[in-house]
């Protein structure tokens, strides 16, 4: 088999792992876990006199049962930013990325599966289970966006990474539209609330595991390529790479340039992604069955997003599609500042808007920063890609709760998300993309100005 194909071969294994973990995310992270573990930790907390607050005991902290999944995800971001960088240097120095991607995978469903114990006030397991997976599920997302760069050549990049993150879309809300009306239908179905709750807990985990089987068996090893030289052991030699790593960093202005960026409009991206609900509940006074159908919608434009802009990025590049993306979300923003209360029509209109836009910026933040990245060193500048992605994704809903406080109004709030896409688009108007990908020693794919 010739080269392309076994290429093409690979890139088709490689999207399985979106449709993967995405199940994970969706069902588990965005729309499940939450509401039950504040159930099962009220259960369990203690309150005494009216008007008080229900907390529990966690080292020895007394936490508010309602903040705690919050707390705990908080948490889980912390720990992750400061080990995936480690994780990222061990990856670069392994001719077996697929096997990390895979083994962190399913380390990561287990402690996912565990959750369908999370009753009968067992709110502690439901504690580890979620920050254990949520950290290991950043652990394999380093090795797997590594291996974007083995499977493709700067020209098939932004195609790849769109099409997985369209998968991943698409295998997200396949999944959660099932748990979605098993969770509804509960009654007829014979199952406690609970139950169906929990069921659907566990199929994200075992969905998330059994799907990570293709790209594990289907994708080749790749040989680790301008590896450091270090003596000592597997550890030590990982330590030392990753000191190089960060030493070197200055010799790539624009890489640094794209990282500030991303840091800022994927934080706006983010903030409105998780405030959305809010702000439809909240703000416009709409009906929680009209919130879930958006979540799906949302789900399933962007699976169709994804696609659009990588065959944008084909055309005029990853980083003006990129940009043109910021512009977009300024554009988001703003009008949900408009939105008439009690209006279904305009906020499904908007969250459309809100799906392709995100699909493809996200999917094409990812392709991009791959010609940023200095051959070899792919784990771990992934690794801080997706560390400082987490290290700063609370300043957006910081901001978001600080102006309502002190306007009182959701509407204020929305619109100052403003100042992330702007920050954004500055930095990235800062940015010379061919000079950044030739400084990391990487062909200028043909969508690029200067290579036509």
């Amino acid at each position: 088999m010739s080269e392309p194909l076994l290429r093409r071969r690979e890139q088709r294994a490689w999207n399985w792992y979106d449709w993967a973990n995405s199940a994970y995310f969706t069902t588990i992270g965005t729309v499940l876990f939450a509401p039950w573990m504040i159930h099962v930790a009220q259960q369990a907390a203690r309150c005494s006199g009216p008007g008080c607050v229900p907390t529990v005991d966690l080292l020895g902290l007394r936490l508010a049962a309602g903040s705690l999944p919050a707390y705990l995800t908080s948490f889980a971001t912390i720990v992750g930013a400061f080990a995936l960088p480690v994780v990222g240097a061990f990856v670069d120095r392994s001719a077996r990325k697929r096997t990390h991607m895979a083994v962190y995978g399913w380390l990561g469903a287990a402690f996912a599966a565990s959750l369908f114990w999370l009753d009968d006030g067992r709110w502690r397991l439901g504690a580890v289970a979620i920050v254990a997976s949520n950290i290991l599920a950043g652990c394999s997302l380093v090795a797997y966006y590594a291996i974007l760069v083995d499977i493709s050549t700067e020209d098939e990049r932004d195609r790849v990474s769109s099409h997985g993150w369209a998968w991943g879309y698409l295998g997200g809300g396949v999944l959660l539209l099932a748990n979605l009306l098993v969770v509804g239908l509960h009654a007829p179905l014979g199952l406690s609330e609970g139950l169906a709750v929990r069921l659907s807990m566990l199929s994200a985990a075992v969905w998330w595991a059994g799907f990570t089987l293709v790209p594990w068996l289907r994708l080749r090893d790749h040989a680790p390529r301008n590896e450091v030289r270090l003596s000592g052991s597997p550890a030590r030699r990982s330590f030392g790479q990753l000191y190089a790593t960060v030493r070197e960093l200055p010799r790539y202005p624009m890489t640094l340039t794209f990282l500030l960026a991303y840091l800022f409009y994927n934080d706006g991206i983010q903030t409105v992604i998780v405030s959305a609900s809010t702000y439809g509940a909240e703000q416009l006074h709409l009906d929680s069955s009209v919130l879930i159908a958006t979540i799906l919608l949302v789900q399933f434009v962007a699976f169709g997003g994804a696609l659009a802009f990588g065959r944008l990025a084909a055309r005029f590049g990853s980083y003006r599609s990129i940009l043109g993306g910021t512009f977009g979300w300024m554009v988001v923003v703003v009008l949900a500042y408009f939105l008439p209360a009690g209006r279904v029509a305009p906020f499904l209109g908007l969250a459309v808007l809100i799906a392709l836009v995100m699909g493809g910026t996200q999917a094409l933040s990812r392709s991009f920063f791959s010609l940023l990245i200095p051959h070899g060193r792919e784990g771990e500048y992934f690794s801080l890609y997706q560390a400082g992605e987490r290290g700063t994704s609370w300043f957006g809903t910081l901001l978001f709760g600080l102006v309502f406080q002190l306007t009182g109004s959701y509407r204020p709030a929305i619109v100052a998300l403003l100042v992330f896409f702007v920050l954004g688009a500055f930095f990235l108007l800062r940015l010379d993309p061919d000079r950044g990908i030739r400084e990391a020693g990487n062909r200028l794919p043909s969508s690029s100005l200067d290579a036509r």
